[in-house]
């Protein structure tokens, strides 16, 4: 007998799952692998969010909250765009969501309807693209390079609609992920307008602001109150596995994802919610990961050149390099493959995030050790020779 079985799963895996279960057997094997490959913080929850979580075990219930989250919680995230942006945002459009991941099923079902067209720059982080196709909303890749920052224009988006029709949403993400480039303001504002004239739906995932190395990240809401915001405590606040992001919605789609929330997660983990409340007081400790960050940037903006990879991106934020390896290879997988066996330095290939040209590509994170950065810089320079 044959069941039925859901076209929805037939996406692609997510390749730096597969990188790392690889990188993690060498290491059980006892082979001292450095790991580039992940794009999370070597570090932990900050120790003001430790503290409020014993507290809060040991004295709470820890039930079901409103599915939008507590009311503290939702208050002082609308309080942190006052402070890092000055902007003004009702806790009222603040929601809290399980990881950005959350923020992206719901804004895209809230959003979009099956076959409905939404572009995205390529490369760019590989969920954007399997979550929509599993939803059955068509993803229109915007294929972006060096020229412009590898970040989408409006100029990009008009050709687009031009030669293959309408798009009803946009997503961007100013840092990027895998590249590290960023939009400047204007860039971020001109997008922003472009959407508002031809319609269409703008989410803007600000996951990594926090991480920049230079000039600021700006929020599309200094632009806007009809774009979707997107971000997580993952990155900057340093607390991947605690699962807890957060959207800032406009009035017309509060309505819906409530409803989609209530019925699809019920409520985001009580324990991570006062985490995440504990966290925006642990600035101090938290800039002290950024400067760690920027100093293994600088060195593998070094370093990795005597190695043979001499074509990056900017990395203006975030915490990863995005390097052109067509000069080494056409098969980037198979060279991330080799790397690893042969260095113990694990990489994720660019196919993840570029279907189209990504075997000449691969990414590094540099959110680790900095004595683990210069060993690998070390290990690549040898490997080349």
């Amino acid at each position: 007998m044959s069941l039925k079985v859901s076209t929805r799963g037939l996406i692609p895996s997510f390749i730096v799952m597969d990188v790392m279960r690889a990188a993690n057997e060498l290491d059980a094997a006892g082979e001292a692998v450095i790991h580039m490959e992940v794009g999370q913080p070597s570090t932990g929850a900050p120790q003001g969010v430790v503290d409020a979580v014993k507290q809060a075990v040991g004295t709470d219930s820890l039930g079901y909250t409103d599915s939008f989250g507590i009311p503290t919680l939702r208050a002082r995230i609308a309080m942190h765009y006052k402070e890092q942006y000055d902007v003004d945002i009702d806790p009222a459009r603040v929601v809290v969501t399980t990881g950005s991941s959350g923020g992206f099923v719901l804004s895209f079902l809230a959003a979009f309807d099956p076959s409905d067209r939404v572009a995205l720059a390529s490369p760019g982080y590989p969920a954007y693209r399997n979550i929509l196709s599993a939803l059955g909303i068509e993803v229109v890749e915007v294929l972006t390079g060096p020229e412009t920052n590898f970040q989408p224009t409006p100029e990009l988006l008009a050709q687009e609609v031009s030669e293959n029709g309408a798009i009803q949403g946009l997503i961007v993400a100013s840092p990027s992920n895998p590249t590290g480039t960023m939009i400047t303001p204007d860039e971020l504002k001109a997008l922003v307008e472009f959407c508002d004239v031809n319609s269409v739906r703008f989410i803007s995932d600000e996951i990594y602001h926090g991480i920049t190395y230079g000039a600021e990240a700006e929020t599309a809401l200094a632009f806007s109150d009809d774009v979707v915001i997107i971000n997580s405590f993952s990155k900057y606040f340093s607390m991947t596995g605690w699962r807890i992001g957060w959207m800032i919605l406009p009035e017309d789609l509060l309505h819906s994802v409530g409803c989609l929330a209530q019925n699809l997660f019920i409520s985001t983990p009580t324990l991570s919610q006062v985490a995440g409340l504990a966290a925006f007081e642990c600035r101090e400790e938290l800039d002290q990961n950024i400067e760690r960050y920027a100093a293994n940037r600088k060195l593998l903006l070094s370093e990795l050149p005597k190695a043979g990879f001499n074509k990056l991106a900017s990395a203006d934020g975030g915490f990863y390099i995005y390097a052109d390896v067509g000069s080494l290879t056409n098969d980037s997988t198979e060279f991330c493959q080799q790397m690893l066996a042969e260095t113990g330095v694990a990489s994720t290939p660019g196919p993840d995030f570029d279907p189209t040209r990504g075997h000449r590509y691969l990414r590094f994170s540099f959110a680790g050790e900095s004595r683990d950065m210069a060993e690998a810089s070390k290990r690549l320079i040898e490997w080349q020779k």
